[in-house]
Formats: structure tokens, sequence, C-alpha cells
């Protein structure tokens, strides 16, 4: 129920919004793959209205097989959740398959460092942002729902808060899917790789409030199963966080409602309202 009110509250918001958020697709290099990707910057009406105001920032995250468009191309109400919560919207590009790691058996897969200290390091120097971890934060999808959860936990220095949507956040169970052998290796060969670029593994790196965690999931999506064990393995450790199920699969449908969730949660997160 309390979910339900907030989403009403999100979608008064977006009635009352008139104008439209700016929207704008650059290239980014990465100093440690020696090369460009591109990147949506989406900036609230305020941004230009209040030239001296600076503003928190929300990495979305795309996912398997996406790019860095699918975010605003299939939901472009993120323009107005933007104008809405006067927050910057980013999306990378993760390329195709990269997970968001550091690949540890191809040195020119390095998307933990572009996408968790690189592109953020770029944003804060080119637009006026609050740069500081209690006005970031990262959510994704899918792969993206692995990558934002991934890249907040190691790295809580940058990112205050993280959310993820059907994430993938335990790739065991997928030893075949989606390009992961070739970020990781045979599971057969290289099972500490696995073991250790999984999610579900690294809530060791968590304290009780060190984050602000926000995870959901539909209830017919094919991740459900690894998403309940993080929840549960989340309880077990005493770490706080959001966690939902809604009916659903593993589609834009599901999606495009569950960043309303996301980027209300966020913004009660910048406004100091999550205790």
């Amino acid at each position: 129920m309390k979910r339900i009110f907030l989403c009403c509250v999100s979608l008064l918001l977006l009635a009352a919004v008139t104008q439209a958020a700016t929207v704008d697709t650059l290239t980014i290099m990465s100093t440690a793959m020696h090369k460009g990707y591109r990147c949506v910057v989406i900036t609230p009406v305020a941004y230009d209205k209040q030239k001296k105001e600076h503003f928190p920032v929300v990495y979305l995250l795309h996912g398997y097989g996406g790019n860095y468009a699918n975010w605003i191309t299939k939901v472009p109400a993120i323009k107005e959740l933007a104008d809405a919560y006067k927050c910057m919207i980013v999306c990378p590009d993760g390329n195709i398959g990269s997970w968001y790691i550091d690949s540890p058996v191809d040195s020119s897969w390095k998307f933990e460092t572009y996408v968790g200290t690189e592109i953020p390091a770029y944003i804060d120097a080119h637009y006026r942002t609050l740069a500081d971890r209690k006005h970031r934060a990262i959510a994704g999808l899918s792969m993206g729902g692995h990558g934002a959860l991934w890249l907040a936990f190691r790295h809580q220095d940058i990112f205050g808060a993280a959310g993820s949507m059907s994430g993938g956040v335990d790739i065991r169970p997928f030893p075949t899917k989606w390009d992961l052998a070739r970020r990781l290796g045979s599971l057969q060969d290289h099972l500490d790789n696995w073991n250790n670029y999984t999610v579900i593994n690294q809530t060791t790196r968590l304290r009780n409030d060190s984050l602000a965690i926000t995870i959901e999931c539909g209830t017919s999506d094919f991740f459900i199963n690894v998403n309940r064990n993080l929840h549960q393995q989340l309880l077990q450790q005493g770490i706080k966080h959001d966690y939902a199920e809604r009916p659903g699969v593993h589609n834009w449908d599901y999606w495009s409602n569950a960043v309303l969730y996301q980027l209300l949660f966020f913004h009660r997160f910048f406004e100091g309202e999550l205790k």
C-alpha cells in the first residue's frame, strides 16, 4: 500500500510539470580502455533557469544487448521525472555485455572503472552537480541491475544509493548466458571468477545504512529467485534495504513502471528523508 501511495505521488508530480528537461548525447572517453562511448545526459528545466544551482545525479544503466539510448527511447517519461525531482539523469553505455565489471580475463574490458569512476568524474567536471555520495545514485535493469549494485557496493565513496530492477544479482545459475563466460571465463575453469564477480557475494562490503538500497523484480521474471535470495541474505546480515515484488516479466512494461519507484526512492534519499 505504501508503494502504491508513493507511485501516486510520483504521477501527481509528473502532471504538475509543464516544461521539458534537456536531453544531450555526448561521447565520454575512457582512459582505462582508450576509447570513447556515447552517453545520454538529461538536465532538468531548472538547470538552465537557475544558473547557480547544483543538482543531484542518478546514473541509469541499460541491460544486456542494450545501449546508452535505451532508457530515453523506451521510457521518455524519465525527462519529466528529472524535472519533477530536479535531478540529472545520466545513461552511460555499458556495451552489449560488459556486466559493468573490469573483466579478469580480458584486460580491454574495464567497465567498472569506466562507469564507476571515470564517468562520474567527467559529469562532475562538466556539469553543475552536487558532487558527493549523498547526491549521487545508480540504478539499472537486468544486467544493469547487477551493474548498479556491483558498482555501488564496491564504490561506496562515490555512490550513496543504489537500485536494481529485475537484476541478474547472482550470475552463477546462468553459466552459458549473455556473454558471461566471455567476461569471466567458463564456470568450470574459472569458478573463483564467478564467485568473486557476482553481486550476492559482495554484500559483506555493506554495513547497515552504508548505502540506501532498493531492489525489485517481477514475480514471473526469470531472475526472481536470485533476487529473493539476495533479499534474504541482506535480511540475515541486518542490512537495511527496500525490496518489492509485483506482477510482471522481464520487459519494458515492467521497467517503465519500476523506474517511477526507483527515482522517487532516490529523490527521498537526496532530500534526507530516508532513515
